[in-house]
């Protein structure tokens, strides 16, 4: 799980309810029509933005910023390395058999091709096809929480609108004003709140995430070419390292 993510959620929540319970009783600030206009309104509109599968997978989605974890890419580099040991000792037909056992199945299926003796230009191009088919689901799935976090507050502005237009017909009968005000203010809270506490900041941590695994995956084609064509674990590794940054690679040496 991502402590980031769940306490950010929390902190965020918990500051907002913190304010609000200092100010008064939190039962000012709900409002079941506001919520329905907002919340309902805003996954109704995503539904019809996005095909119906896509638009369920929401959840798959949300998971995936919580508890998906990255691979180190120190990790990465002294996977390499071993195979490129094993290589150099065996032979690339050695490294079929941990072709088989490899856990990543991006990395299995480049062990395969380097061990079939596919061409290296073909080699490359293939994962390289695999990486941008990867790129372009974890885009989809980041467009769902971004859509969310515009369609969110633009559904508080429709309710701000319809509670104004309740309270502005109902001016004769003081009673009705405050429900109607409460309409129109509350919506807008509720999409801040869905837009800039889950949404938008959701959004913004598949992006990191995506951009770390697309940094493994390509770290892993550099590491099949350069073992593929024969270069020692050393130089294997000091190509791979110019993937780390300075703090990383600080942290390799230290080992």
């Amino acid at each position: 799980m991502d402590l980031a993510t769940v306490g950010g959620l929390v902190v965020a929540f918990g500051l907002v309810l913190g304010a609000i319970l200092m100010g008064g009783s939190i039962a000012l600030f709900i409002d079941i029509p506001s919520v329905i206009m907002v919340i309902g309104g805003s996954l109704a509109a995503l539904f019809i933005n996005f095909p119906i599968a896509k638009a369920m997978g929401m959840m798959k989605v949300f998971q995936k910023a919580l508890f998906f974890d990255a691979d180190d890419p120190t990790e990465v580099i002294d996977k390499m390395v071993n195979y490129a040991e094993r290589a150099r000792k065996e032979g690339m037909l050695a490294l079929e058999e941990d072709s088989e056992n490899e856990p990543d199945k991006f990395l299995a299926k480049g062990l395969r091709l380097a061990v079939d003796g596919t061409d290296p230009k073909l080699l490359a191009r293939i994962l390289e096809t695999d990486i941008s088919a990867l790129e372009a689901r974890h885009k989809e799935g980041r467009n769902l929480f971004e859509q969310w976090g515009a369609f969110a507050p633009a559904f508080g502005m429709i309710g701000t609108l319809v509670g104004l237009v309740q309270m502005l017909a109902n001016l004769d009968d003081p009673s009705s004003i405050g429900a109607g005000m409460a309409v129109a203010l509350l919506t807008t809270f509720y999409g801040a709140i869905i837009a800039n506490m889950i949404a938008l900041p959701i959004a913004g941590k598949l992006k990191t995430r995506s951009e770390e695994e697309l940094h493994a995956l390509e770290m892993i084609i550099e590491g099949i070419m350069s073992i593929q064509s024969g270069d020692s674990p050393r130089i294997v590794q000091e190509k791979l390292k110019s993937y780390l940054n300075p703090a990383q690679q600080e942290a390799m040496a230290a080992k």
